[in-house]
């Protein structure tokens, strides 16, 4: 069993995967939060990979990527990082990247050195499921699971494509348009999560405008994980990034844990 699949092994937990942009503001910060984050109750943490032209991403995490950029930060120094967090942390690891990364630094490669860094997983949101026949192939032979995303507009045959092909979960996205916090979450979240269900057998983890304990306790009541990133990029630019970026993570999984014992106790 991966660690991904140890994750969501237990039917009755609420995964909480947290994300960060490698190298923002610096490589040092990155290492602190990652380690922070395993200790706070973070099941599952994406590292993000900066690129230059990140479509699916709000300002949030294009400034963060355009500011790790400037520090330098490229894929191979992104390897050396998680090799090192592979050291200390035993959450699973995933890169969130774009293709033209993978694709520049060359595909075999690239899954060859995510396996001997040890992350356990990709997720490439602007790689469609039609053109990833290549990208699961090498990463499956290195046991990476490569994760696609849905989102409300998808059609019943992608969905039934992703349910097919997608390895470790599947990342719902809660609504169309970028990521970012918002005040407020889709009405149709819930039919749209229920919409993947009657179609996937993977765990279902909802990403994009998580931003709050009360929306990801909604989410959990018909999604196996939530996926919060623009929120704690947000933090990192206060005072004490530290202490706030530990205190949300604590009141996202206290939010988490009184679901599972509300369900239990009905």
């Amino acid at each position: 069993m991966s660690r991904i699949d140890r994750v969501f092994a237990d039917s009755g937990h609420k995964a909480l995967i947290t994300y960060f942009t490698v190298g923002y503001p610096n490589t040092d910060a990155t290492l602190e939060m990652v380690r922070l984050a395993a200790g706070a109750g973070s099941d599952l943490i994406e590292l993000g990979i900066p690129f230059s032209d990140p479509l699916a991403d709000g300002s949030t995490i294009q400034k963060a990527s355009h500011l790790s950029l400037k520090n330098g930060t490229t894929p191979a120094s992104c390897l050396e990082l998680a090799r090192r967090l592979r050291e200390e942390v035993d959450v699973p690891l995933v890169f969130m990247t774009y293709f033209n990364p993978v694709h520049s630094y060359g595909q075999e490669a690239f899954c060859r050195d995510c396996a001997q860094a040890g992350l356990d997983g990709l997720i490439v949101p602007d790689l469609p499921p039609e053109e990833g026949v290549e990208l699961e192939g090498l990463s499956h032979s290195e046991g990476l699971d490569l994760v696609y995303l849905l989102a409300p507009t998808s059609t019943d045959d992608r969905i039934d494509m992703v349910a097919a092909r997608s390895r470790g979960f599947i990342y719902l996205v809660s609504l169309t348009g970028v990521t970012g916090s918002r005040a407020t979450l889709p009405a149709e979240l819930e039919s749209f999560v229920m919409r993947v269900r009657q179609r996937a057998r993977q765990p279902l983890c909802v990403g994009f405008g998580i931003s709050t304990p009360a929306q990801a306790k909604r989410v959990a009541e018909v999604a196996d994980g939530v996926i919060v990133g623009s929120r704690l990029m947000q933090l990192l630019d206060q005072e004490n990034p530290a202490r706030g970026v530990r205190e949300f993570l604590q009141s996202l999984r206290r939010a988490l844990s009184n679901h599972n014992e509300n369900r239990a106790g009905n």
